[in-house]
């Protein structure tokens, strides 16, 4: 890492990969010899749509999308897909189920209440969601135009381990969190979609992945530059879309290639993530905040026995070159987001000043 650089464990906009931004800086007035900037390219100039069907490709090839599945870069991150979701997808029955496991889900579920009749088929609100519900404890409804949960809650710490089963309805997935830091059965999604400032790109895209069996069945309320339908017919381009932040994407996925892909992925986090959790099982100053079998490998959440400490702890990792280390100001605590882009060396460091802030303390 270089000595300008500090580890940046912020939930999101997050850590970019140094050789992307390398790159990005390389070609930002001069894109391989065009004579300008990706910034200022028309988004159907010839020039441009090579970077577009690239990074189309690269994602469809890393994901093992099927040819059932369209993949889309639409405007205004995750919560955009809160409204798009619902109005696209509802309209079969005018019911869907949602479980909810944090902010992201519930807030996704309140909006989703405006278009039809959302049915609560889960919900870890009992123990402030530091839990997963079992599949067992999933109650969708029969009847219901699709089944919605949050793989990854970034503010709670938890992570779902498994896939849901719903017996044949469409199952529709905020992947926002840890989308690319593992293999995904896309088939067995009716939707996916991602807030790219994670594990992506910059900020301002969501990436959807749709079945394309389900578009065109919106409510007739659905604003056209919300319709999956047309966002299908026209390659994402029925307006001008997120120009820079598919580029940057792109050059993520060429990165995320030299790591191994998503099975590579798959690896360094579990290893990062061990490293954290080791830490806080052997500590007798610091507890993680979620339950061991629903720990997440993207959000680790702790605390220590009071919120002094906490503070302390926050100030001192911020003088010594750690970022964004406290919690959500739902939880309090602290918060280490260790997406693909958190080098193994930043999670390694960290930790020694973990366990030197509990010896002083």
């Amino acid at each position: 890492m270089p000595n300008d650089r500090i580890y940046n464990f912020s939930a999101g906009p997050s850590m970019l990969p140094l050789p992307a931004l390398e790159q990005a800086a390389r070609e930002m007035t001069n894109y391989r010899g065009s004579g300008m900037s990706v910034m200022e390219m028309s988004h159907r100039s010839k020039v441009y749509l090579s970077i577009f069907e690239e990074t189309k490709a690269d994602l469809k090839r890393l994901l093992k999308v099927p040819d059932t599945h369209e993949v889309l870069f639409m405007q205004g991150g995750a919560t955009f897909q809160f409204s798009a979701v619902p109005l696209n997808l509802i309209a079969r029955t005018g019911k869907a189920s949602y479980a909810v496991t944090g902010n992201f889900a519930n807030l996704a579920s309140k909006e989703a209440g405006k278009y039809g009749n959302v049915e609560i088929a889960a919900t870890s609100a009992d123990k402030n969601h530091t839990y997963i519900p079992a599949q067992s404890a999933l109650n969708i409804a029969p009847d219901a135009s699709y089944f919605y949960y949050c793989a990854n809650n970034t503010i709670y710490g938890t992570e779902w381990k498994y896939t849901p089963e719903t017996n044949g309805i469409p199952l529709v997935c905020d992947m926002s969190s840890n989308i690319m830091s593992k293999p995904v059965d896309v088939s067995k999604y009716g939707l996916i979609f991602a807030g790219a400032q994670k594990n992506m790109a910059p900020a301002g895209m969501a990436v959807v992945i749709i079945d394309k069996a389900l578009a065109g069945a919106e409510l007739s309320v659905t604003p056209k530059i919300m319709s999956y339908k047309v966002a299908i017919e026209k390659d994402s381009m029925d307006n001008t879309p997120p120009c820079y932040t598919i580029y940057m994407l792109g050059l993520v996925l060429k990165w995320l290639d030299t790591q191994g892909g998503v099975e590579g992925m798959e690896k360094l986090k579990a290893e990062k993530a061990k490293l954290i959790y080791d830490v806080l099982d052997d500590s007798k100053l610091f507890r993680g905040c979620a339950e061991p079998e629903a720990r997440s490998d993207m959000n680790v959440t702790f605390r220590t026995a009071s919120e002094e400490l906490d503070a302390k702890f926050v100030k001192e990792s911020t003088a010594a070159g750690f970022d964004n280390l406290k919690g959500h100001r739902n939880v309090g605590g602290m918060r280490a987001s260790i997406y693909n882009a958190m080098p193994v060396e930043g999670v390694i460091a960290l930790t020694k000043f973990m366990r030197d802030f509990e010896v002083h303390n």
